[in-house]
């Protein structure tokens, strides 16, 4: 086999089909081919852009609003947990939380309009052991 010479840049030779291709190229091969100008992409970028700032904005807010939410029903949870009180509480049932007369709180069945102490909310125990803020019938909150 006679080994054959390397092509100059000019030729468009495909070594390994061994045949010339320029007609096939999806681009200019020859001094005189069209000059390739690349296209503005600026606007499609800056759109591009918009559109996902956008969109990651707005699963941010989400993820801020739920995470808004679990804080809250922590701290209501931490709030009820740490409170006096000696009774084992019935699942299902709303309980009101209040602070005594030296600022400490506690857990009461007694319900706000019968009781003198500071009303700080009331809850109820779901099946997670869970508490969760109701709204009261004296204090809508």
């Amino acid at each position: 086999m006679k080994k054959e010479a390397k092509k100059p840049d000019l030729v468009v030779f495909n070594e390994e089909e061994q045949k010339y291709d320029a007609a096939l190229k999806p681009y200019g091969t020859s001094a005189s081919s069209p000059v390739i100008q690349p296209l503005n992409t600026a606007s499609w970028k800056n759109d591009g852009i918009q559109r996902v700032n956008k969109q990651l904005k707005s699963k941010f807010d989400e993820v801020k609003a739920q995470y808004e939410e679990l804080m809250q029903k922590f701290q209501y949870n931490d709030l009820v947990y740490n409170a006096k009180f000696s009774f084992e509480p019935n699942i299902g049932e709303v309980y009101h939380l209040y602070n005594n007369k030296k600022q400490e709180s506690f857990l009461s069945i007694i319900a706000p309009e019968q009781c003198s102490f500071q009303h700080l909310g009331s809850f109820r125990l779901n099946s997670d052991k869970m508490w969760e803020k109701v709204a009261s019938e004296s204090n809508q909150e």
